[in-house]
């Protein structure tokens, strides 16, 4: 069946609804159903008979995957190690530690801006750990959770897309291989780099993050009340907010009798989450970050033993606790999930595509490029998949114009593709960073989402600007 503009008729309403109900997961669910009824009697549901049965037909086709399973498993691993930082003290030791400092609430903002981006190579691996190292520390420094989720989010998906070894960079340098001039991999990497310079929005996304953080730019919009509240009443969230980190984390408790140490119990499983992920990055071309945070809580876990930190029993306990914490997020994420699976059943990405494609004249490229991709990431929640469907169409147009050479005409439709990919990744309430950013930072989803748009907004202006700019002067 062709939906057209029907097929975005589930997300609109999820977001809708995730605006006004301010619940996340029951919007997103009463999007899956909307869906659901969309395609009911469909091969893609198959064939189901009752609507209860295409709804089990989704999930089982959208959550039972590798993709799914390795998130929620990085999800379910963050959650156990966070819990024995907790048990082991290392959180309140290292925030005893950098409170010494006295760096003030701007200090402790900017420490967790510069700590985002020194974590560049994963954007799932980023806001977790800088969420949790960081909560501690900007809870008493009184600065807002939102903008802590905010600086979690900012520093993940725009920094690994500027940087053209990481993950990012190689997936689209593969895609684009084969497109006109690109004739492989490595002159698709090639590209990549090339469109570094002409990724605006990424760039602007960093800069404004860092200056607002400094203080050099003043906070507006909501989030501006919400740092207004957490540092005139103490409040890092606001009353009726539901923050996506459960109160299971905050009961454990240390051992009285045991010392923790900042080397053993913090620096080391940061070492090796960091170590693995790049070190097999380095030698086989993909970063293991799952392992990563197996090996660091296995770590972890027999050094906590050995410490005398916490008997066997309370280890297992503290594991299960841990777990639980990071549930709301989990069930988010596989309604998430769900949706983007029906979007792509109701052809919502190739209905834009198709509005939108006619509009793309050679001066305008840029600019439509960009317009397009924000969108369509924003209402599906995801960059790559906006990557592959656009720059199939992009490049060709680009290079069009170039008479098939690299030029900037490529370079920066490559990067308009990979910035509007990235504000929707960086935005949109059903991505998955966005939701791990609200995890860690323990904030309100949607609150997260509402103050973030703005500033997401700033940068997108200034990129949609500086394409406009070079689409006149070409």
């Amino acid at each position: 069946m062709e939906f057209g503009i029907l097929s975005l008729l589930p997300i609109v309403l999820a977001l809708i609804l995730a605006f006004v109900t301010r619940d996340a997961l029951l919007s997103l669910l009463a999007g899956v159903i909307v869906g659901v009824c969309m395609l009911f009697g469909q091969d893609v549901l198959w064939n189901a008979k009752d609507p209860f049965r295409g709804l089990a037909c989704v999930f089982q086709e959208a959550l039972g995957n590798a993709d799914f399973i390795w998130v929620l498993c990085i999800e379910v691993f963050i959650g156990i190690l966070v819990a024995y930082f907790q048990k082991s003290g290392a959180i309140k030791a290292f925030s005893d530690k950098i409170e010494g400092l006295h760096l003030g609430r701007k200090g402790t903002e900017s420490l967790a801006f510069g700590l985002g981006m020194f974590i560049f190579f994963s954007d799932y691996f980023s806001p977790l750990y800088v969420g949790n190292v960081m909560r501690p520390l900007t809870d008493k420094a009184k600065a807002s959770r939102e903008f802590l989720a905010y600086v979690c989010d900012s520093t993940s998906a725009p920094i690994c897309c500027l940087i053209p070894f990481t993950s990012w960079g190689i997936y689209v340098a593969g895609v684009i291989a084969g497109y006109g001039a690109i004739a492989d991999s490595a002159a698709g990497q090639a590209a990549v780099i090339g469109a570094f310079k002409y990724n605006f929005y990424c760039i602007a996304a960093l800069a404004l993050c860092g200056f607002l953080g400094c203080g050099i730019i003043p906070h507006y919009g909501p989030m501006r009340k919400a740092e207004k509240r957490a540092m005139e009443t103490g409040a890092v969230y606001a009353e009726g907010s539901t923050p996506l980190l459960s109160g299971e984390l905050d009961a454990i408790k240390p051992n009285e009798d045991c010392k923790p140490s900042l080397l053993l119990d913090f620096i080391m499983p940061a070492i090796i989450i960091i170590g693995i992920t790049v070190g097999t990055y380095a030698v086989i071309g993909s970063a293991r970050t799952l392992e990563a945070f197996i090996a660091a809580v296995m770590y972890q876990f027999v050094v906590m033993l050995l410490r005398k930190s916490a008997t066997l029993k309370q280890l297992m306990a503290v594991a299960v606790e841990g777990i639980k914490a990071v549930m709301s997020a989990i069930l988010i994420l596989a309604m998430a999930y769900s949706i983007n699976w029906i979007t792509k059943k109701l052809g919502t990405a190739a209905y834009l595509v198709s509005v939108c494609e006619k509009w793309m004249t050679p001066f305008w490229l840029l600019t439509i490029t960009f317009l397009l991709c924000t969108v369509m990431s924003f209402l599906s929640g995801s960059s790559w998949g906006t990557y592959a469907i656009v720059l199939p169409i992009v490049l060709p147009l680009a290079f069009a114009i170039t008479g098939g050479e690299m030029g900037t005409v490529v370079y920066a439709a490559i990067a308009a593709v990979m910035g509007g990919g990235c504000f929707g990744d960086h935005c949109s309430p059903i991505s998955d960073t966005t939701i791990l950013s609200s995890l860690a930072a323990g904030s309100d989803h949607v609150d997260h989402v509402k103050t973030q748009i703005p500033y997401a907004a700033t940068a997108a202006v200034i990129a949609l600007i500086g394409y406009m700019i070079i689409g006149a002067t070409l």
